[in-house]
């Protein structure tokens, strides 16, 4: 059995997804029942009357295989699931980053909760996140001041994330991390109105006001 079959148009189908129902053109093929079971090589026109007899479609999922090998499905049930799957690989992957955001001492209240929406949403989508709290100058006469408000972003983020270890300073600055709840355990966002959104699109912008934010608190 040679390529022929695929061998004309082949470079115009790669953005088509596996073959299906007519796309098989192969004469021959294995074909797997909708119950995973075997049921036998088989004429390719043979099993795509089998596939629609049933109401289904003839899905090829090993073309390599000799003869390739074909499954009889529900394409939409079987793209929903994959579909499915991917997000959660995604959420999974997104667990293992680590996001930060960073308070400060004399924060104004809108500045911080701007940043406790930007955890908020971190964690939502299933990042680590890492809170750190800087302290400037004669700044460091009033640390309580500074665990003040890191424990305060910790208790206001408690419905969506839980505290890793005991926020500590080290140098100039105060450090925790915390990881998201599982999903049976979050509760509704309280400060933002992106759930499932990644909020990293929104990164760049949140660096260049902390910037900002610096340079203006050094003045």
């Amino acid at each position: 059995m040679g390529k022929a079959p695929f061998g004309r148009g082949r470079g115009r189908n790669f953005n088509r997804g596996p073959r299906k129902n007519e796309r098989i053109r192969v004469p021959e093929i294995r074909v797997i029942g909708p119950d995973g079971k075997q049921v036998g090589v088989m004429k390719t026109k043979d099993a795509l009357d089998l596939a629609k007899q049933a109401g289904l479609d003839l899905l090829e999922v090993s073309p390599n295989a000799r003869p390739p090998v074909c499954r009889i499905l529900d394409y939409g049930k079987f793209q929903y699931e994959q579909s499915k799957r991917e997000k959660d690989s995604k959420k999974h992957q997104a667990a293992t980053r680590m996001k930060e955001v960073k308070f400060r001492v004399r924060i104004e209240e809108h500045d911080f909760m701007t940043k406790l929406r930007r955890a908020e949403e971190f964690l939502d989508h299933g990042s680590k996140l890492k809170i750190t709290l800087m302290f400037r100058g004669r700044e460091m006469q009033h640390q309580d001041l500074g665990f003040v408000v890191v424990k305060r972003a910790i208790e206001d983020l408690s419905h969506i994330g839980h505290l890793d270890s005991p926020p500590k300073l080290v140098g100039r600055n105060i450090t925790t991390t915390m990881s998201p709840l599982p999903a049976n355990k979050k509760q509704p966002l309280k400060y933002s109105h992106h759930h499932g959104e990644d909020p990293d699109e929104h990164d760049d912008e949140e660096h260049e006001h902390d910037e900002e934010h610096d340079e203006q608190e050094k003045e």
